[in-house]
């Protein structure tokens, strides 16, 4: 049972009160509906009426308009409900962040800094930020490990492949969320990283021992529940080692993911490690998750497996119906539902919905001194990885002519990548710059620096992330030139950090991990020798390859 006066939530008598008040007066229609939280974005005429009669716990918001515009949208929405939202999102920084608010790097770019005090203050700048803009709650710190450097679902999201530097930067975060009101979740439990798949295509896995994982993940997961997170991501990974420590002879339910185990959720992260928060399922749309049953079993299966929250609906109306048919044939108890209700209210009134949702202040989004101080530690994430041929700095005196290959910033929701600024911003600084396209012909005399640049950020989807040499060149025969003994070359990654995986020789790499635009200008003040590269590699950049380091 869950106890709202322990940890995480610490209720006050009047916060208890609340609680058990507007659980008694709650319909059995709105129950059902503050057991999920739903995918919101756009402004369709019909988007606030659904959400009206939907009643949901919360929404998670991907914002498309103005900065008025959501903080309008947010407040209608709090208005009409009969219990104020949870209002969530992914603060990750980078593209991540609120579009209209301070740019902020990643974590991975924070783990290359490495200095807790800056991932304060980017924690700081993001949640002031949320908070003004009406969300509480965020999905965020990601716990995961990149152990696996081919993980293209870890990568730029975590800080980095060594547990004693996530620990202490995902706990600094926590602490800083929740001190200024937006709730901390921990995911994606029970551990990512070292897996080379994506969950929103397959269900992963941990191929570690149980004591493996205790003396890793698990010893993560523990640390943030004792600084109190408030929230767990149960995500689509399985755990076979845990499940096969109970059942020898599992079998396929050896795979099953934690998002609908009840040995993952309610034995492990409840019993054992003594969570009482709130665990909010991974996304439901997830191949992770659809692969392993129907959507009318796996729903209702997730709440009876211990998560309180269900989080994102294609089709909200259908969902709710599965789950309102689990409620009504006993199959989620009236006992587990209302263990469900009470922490979700209970992390409403921990955060002060009890007292009604405080309209936006939207004058307090994306202030000067927040967009410095984030462009001040951006500018500390720069690595060079390695120089061999002794490139840097450059100089339109000695490289003048610049040949710039790139195929842009790809997004994961977005049909074709954006353009970099990298190319103005060099040719500010003096440079004649040509961005290279597809089929043309490259040669040697006509360049003083050759520059590959890509910016491909940890992305949804994508199976495998990699240097696709054709396409970044544009061709079957120009995929397999390198110039780099006839030119001075430099490779440029503003995103994932290993492309030196498949370009081992390139005589200058630099990670600079996120791609907005700020981080693109702290490369150039790096490339030109105004700035030093002080960004040092969270991972292994090398990939373990010791060729890639001459």
């Amino acid at each position: 049972m869950v106890d709202l006066k322990a940890a995480p939530f610490h209720l006050t008598e009047a916060q208890l009160d609340w609680v058990e008040r507007t659980l008694a007066a709650m319909s059995p229609r709105e129950k059902t509906g503050q057991l999920f939280v739903h995918l919101s974005r756009g402004f369709d005429p019909a988007e606030l009426p659904r959400l009206k009669e939907l009643q949901p716990g919360g929404i998670t918001r991907f914002f498309m308009g103005t900065k008025d515009q959501e903080c309008d949208f947010l407040d209608a929405a709090q208005a009409q409900s009969n219990i104020p939202m949870l209002v969530s999102s992914d603060l990750e920084g980078s593209r991540m962040s609120l579009p209209f608010g301070a740019e902020v790097p990643n974590p991975l770019a924070l783990a290359a800094v490495n200095d807790v005090a800056a991932t304060r203050k980017v924690a700081q700048i993001m949640a002031q930020e949320a908070v003004a803009m009406g969300m509480n709650w965020t999905f965020t710190p990601v716990l995961d490990i990149n152990a696996e450097f081919r993980s293209p679902i870890v990568a730029t999201r975590g800080f980095g492949s060594d547990p004693a530097t996530i620990k202490e930067h995902t706990l600094a975060t926590i602490e800083e969320f929740q001190a200024t009101g937006v709730a901390a979740t921990a995911k994606h439990w029970p551990g990512e990283g070292h897996d080379d798949r994506d969950q929103h295509l397959v269900t992963t896995r941990i191929p570690l021992s149980v004591e493996e994982w205790k003396e890793t993940h698990g010893a993560l997961y523990q640390a943030a529940i004792d600084k109190g997170v408030l929230s767990v991501m149960s995500a689509h990974i399985a755990f076979p080692a845990y499940v096969r420590q109970h059942d020898p002879d599992a079998g396929l339910e050896a795979f099953r993911p934690a998002s609908v185990s009840s040995l993952l959720n309610l034995r492990l992260l409840r019993e054992e490690m003594g969570f009482n928060g709130v665990i909010v399922s991974d996304a439901t749309s997830m191949a992770g998750f659809a692969a392993w049953a129907p959507r009318s079993e796996m729903l209702p299966e997730a709440i009876i497996s211990g998560c309180d929250v269900i989080l994102f609906s294609d089709d909200p109306y259908q969902d709710f119906g599965y789950i309102d048919a689990a409620i009504a044939d006993g199959r989620i108890s009236q006992a587990r539902l209302h263990d469900a209700l009470r922490r979700i209210l209970g992390l409403k009134a921990k955060l002060g919905l009890h007292n009604g949702a405080k309209p936006a202040q939207r004058d307090k989004v994306g202030l000067d001194h927040d967009r410095q101080a984030a462009m001040e530690i951006t500018a500390r994430a720069p690595t060079l990885v390695k120089d061999v041929g002794q490139t840097l700095p450059i100089s339109p005196k000695t490289t003048k002519r610049i040949l710039l290959i790139s195929g842009g910033v790809v997004l994961p929701m977005l049909p074709v990548p954006l353009p970099l600024d990298l190319a103005q911003l060099l040719r500010a600084e003096g440079f004649d710059v040509t961005e290279h396209q597809a089929g043309q012909l490259v040669k040697s005399d006509d360049w003083d620096l050759v520059i590959y640049a890509t910016a491909e950020e940890t992305l949804l989807t994508r199976g495998r992330i990699f240097l696709d040499w054709s396409k970044l060149t544009g061709g079957f025969r120009s995929a397999m030139e390198r110039r780099w003994h006839e030119v001075p070359t430099i490779m440029i990654s503003f995103g994932y950090p290993y492309m030196l995986y498949d370009a081992p020789r390139v005589p200058c790499y630099i990670n600079a991990y996120a791609s907005m635009p700020t981080m693109q200008t702290a490369v150039v003040d790096c490339l030109v020798g105004r700035k030093p590269f002080s960004g040092q590699s969270p991972v292994d950049a090398f990939c373990g390859l010791e060729d890639a380091r001459y």
